[in-house]
């Protein structure tokens, strides 16, 4: 199927909804979504374009979920001792989950996303998620503090909604919904964190602390040492993501220019938690 476009060349929103209906989007879809712009490519409208096609493909019964991240005031504080923290975190002001920027590494649709009309957000900053649709609230609402990857989250909520996963030609790193599954796979010795930060608590600021697995080194150290699984450059989120599209698992197509992957997540999170017990050593 060729893509239409607008008469400046640019990719329309018309033409990037039937991408995603070719792919198997359909109205009423729970999705989480991760995206490249780059990769879809110049459209029309813009990154306001592309937020149009995805609400126009799953529809006013359907819901959009992204991870955000969040830039925070002194985020180097927690690289200190824990006893030096609270010290450190004084002079800054409290974490404001509406108005903090999300992490540039997440991407410009996820900011774009936060700011759109509907989108509500939790308060976490350390795992701090939007939706907007049908099932935002219920995806979203008092999620854990603690373990906001785990059970009780967002992303075992939209397992148990049968949500899928939709990525646009996003870096093969970025699974989010893969954070789970490392909850539920069976590794021993599962390496854990636990985070400071300034918050507004109900008289006042507050230096409050989030804990959980440890999301941005992984559970376990990787590669194992000595093990071929781990050659080469790649996490174990990415190695994970590869093995099931190798399977044919999955509905694959393009969206705009990107490659895409539309994927169920409980299907997803069984098999990286059953990869990651396998693979992973504590």
């Amino acid at each position: 199927m060729r893509m239409s476009t607008t008469d400046g060349g640019a990719l329309s929103v018309a033409a990037l909804v039937a991408d995603l209906r070719h792919l198997g989007v359909a109205p009423g879809d729970a999705l989480m979504i991760h995206a490249s712009l780059r990769r879809i490519g110049p459209g029309e409208g813009g990154v306001g374009g592309v937020l149009d096609a995805l609400d126009e493909a799953v529809g006013p019964d359907g819901t959009l979920m992204m991870i955000l991240g969040a830039v925070v005031d002194l985020e180097w504080v927690n690289q200190h001792s824990e006893d030096e923290r609270a010290a450190l975190l004084e002079a800054v002001a409290p974490y404001d989950q509406l108005e903090a920027p999300v992490l540039p590494e997440v991407g410009y649709l996820a900011e774009a996303f936060r700011k759109r009309q509907g989108t509500i957000v939790t308060d976490n900053p350390s795992g701090r998620f939007a939706a907007r649709g049908r099932l935002a609230g219920a995806f979203l609402d008092e999620a854990p503090w603690h373990d906001y990857y785990g059970p009780g989250s967002p992303l075992e909520r939209l397992c148990q909604a049968g949500g899928r996963v939709l990525r646009l030609g996003a870096n093969p790193e970025t699974t989010t919904v893969l954070h789970y599954a490392e909850y539920l796979a069976d590794v021993p010795g599962k390496r854990r964190i636990r985070r400071h930060y300034k918050v507004q608590g109900p008289d006042g600021p507050e230096v409050r602390a989030v804990e959980c697995l440890d999301d941005e080194f992984g559970i376990v150290d990787w590669p194992p040492p000595g093990s071929p699984v781990g050659d080469g450059e790649d996490g174990y989120f990415a190695m994970i993501l590869r093995a099931w599209l190798a399977e044919g698992r999955g509905l694959r197509g393009r969206a705009g220019g990107a490659s895409a992957e539309l994927m169920d997540a409980a299907e997803l999170v069984a098999f990286g938690a059953d990869w990651m017990s396998r693979h992973l050593t504590g």
